[in-house]
């Protein structure tokens, strides 16, 4: 008896060990707000990440080439066994071997040089900031950009999810009235191809659901992985698509303001003036640089009878000729050249994004306003031709065509919803300062 029942708590045990396994193994269901999505995706998006690093190496681009005008400081400790060929040297005696030693020698000593004058080197240490203000810029500018996408991808969730919701909604009415057509034929107000059309429309509502599901899924992977969730993760979304409207700023003052404050606009006047600095060092190369240095140490034969010495030298460097200086001039010449045209280009870009989202921000306000007429009207269609239907007065041809134009009302008020979220968060982009708007500009609490 007491082995049974041993045996039988192990078995339970097992049972339990295994369901607690599955249960861990499981994906819990996360539940994911817009606000929440946008946070991660700056923590953990690819982009954001790879913008950070180009900070990190333009800092080590500063740091050495400051280290030009830092102090350099080694220390030597040559010990060697050797021997000398004086007559190589030029010296030579008679009766005086060609060749002396062997013998060891010690010498100890530190070395050091400081850099007084080096105007080289003073402009590419400018010109290295310049840079580090333009790589803070692109990094801003990647973080604008990680918004911009997770804020699409979790509209594009949001528009899966409402799709997949009024998918199941026609399902439902189909149903209804798939069986308000066999109870019309059981009266003999209809006939065998209403309740056939019935059964189609049903049919196809049913496969556009399956298809609806299967994109809500495929959008919640692609979400989960612009902002870094691990993709087995069941999401679930809190947000829905609502209409908020937004007041629209004035386009010369919006103009303004983004040429000021667009973080991709400012980062091309970093790199030009980074350029120039460069330019200025490539001049510089002519000109005289003035290093100070000198070495104290000891040296000798034996340990015992090391002695000090020391030296203290100022060296004046001059270049006389370098064919190089003036390939190098033409390089930075035709790069600065380039550089401006960006920027007249991007002037006119800036002005082009404000007044496109402008435009489309004020056609998804009037869209949004349409869908939600034409929605009234469809279902107030769909219920005149059922009860049409209900009453014998004509078949199910236009409970149809209403179940139809039903389903294109929807998804035209889905479709304006979702691009006047995108107009939004696309105008909060092309204004500049994302991360500090994109709350206003999507009314997030």
């Amino acid at each position: 008896m007491t082995r049974y029942v041993s045996k039988s708590l192990a078995i339970l045990a097992t049972i339990l060990a295994t369901s607690n396994a599955a249960f861990a193994d499981s994906p819990l269901a996360f539940t994911l707000s817009m606000d929440e999505a946008i946070t991660k995706g700056l923590q953990a998006n690819v982009n954001v990440l790879m913008a950070g690093t180009r900070i990190e190496e333009a800092n080590g681009s500063r740091e050495r080439r400051l280290s030009a005008y830092l102090p350099h400081v080694h220390i030597e400790t040559p010990i060697a066994y050797q021997t000398r060929n004086l007559k190589a040297q030029g010296i030579s005696f008679p009766n005086t071997p060609s060749i002396v030693g062997p013998f060891t020698s010690y010498d100890f000593r530190v070395y050091g040089d400081q850099t007084i004058l080096d105007l080289q080197s003073y402009h590419s240490i400018k010109a290295s900031e310049k840079d580090q203000a333009a790589r803070k810029n692109d990094y801003e500018e990647a973080r604008s950009q990680v918004i911009r996408q997770v804020t699409d991808n979790y509209i594009v969730a949001e528009y899966a999810a409402a799709k997949m919701e009024t998918a199941e909604s026609v399902v439902r009415t189909s149903e209804a009235l798939e069986k308000l057509a066999k109870n019309q034929r059981k009266v003999g107000v209809a006939d065998g191809l209403d309740v056939l059309r019935a059964q189609v429309q049903l049919a196809n509502d049913r496969q556009n659901l399956l298809v609806a599901k299967n994109s809500y899924q495929k959008s919640l992977l692609v979400l989960a992985r612009s902002i870094g969730v691990d993709l087995a993760t069941r999401l679930r979304l809190s947000n829905r698509l609502v209409f908020k409207k937004l007041a629209a700023p004035q386009i010369e003052q919006a103009v303004q303001d983004a040429l000021e404050s667009r973080p991709d606009y400012r980062s091309l006047f970093s790199q030009r003036e980074s350029l120039e600095e460069q330019l200025k060092s490539s001049r510089s190369r002519y000109l005289p640089k003035i290093i100070v240095s000198g070495n104290y140490g000891g040296s000798g034969q034996e340990i015992s009878d090391i002695e000090p010495s020391y030296m203290i030298q100022a060296n004046l460097v001059m270049t006389l000729f370098d064919l190089d200086r003036k390939g190098e001039r033409l390089e930075l010449e035709s790069r600065l050249k380039r550089l401006g045209q960006q920027i007249a280009d991007q002037r006119l870009g800036v002005e082009q994004d404000i007044r496109e989202t402008l435009l489309n921000l004020d056609s998804a306000d009037e869209q949004v306003v349409v869908a939600e007429d034409g929605l009234e009207l469809a279902k107030k269609e769909l219920q005149f031709a059922s009860d049409r239907f209900k009453n014998g007065v004509v078949n199910n041809i236009e409970v149809v065509k209403a179940q139809d134009s039903l389903s294109r009302a929807l998804d035209n008020k889905l479709n304006a919803l979702a691009q006047h979220t995108e107009a939004k968060i696309a105008l909060a982009m092309a204004l500049g300062n994302t991360e500090k708007v994109y709350r206003l500009f999507l009314g997030i609490q």
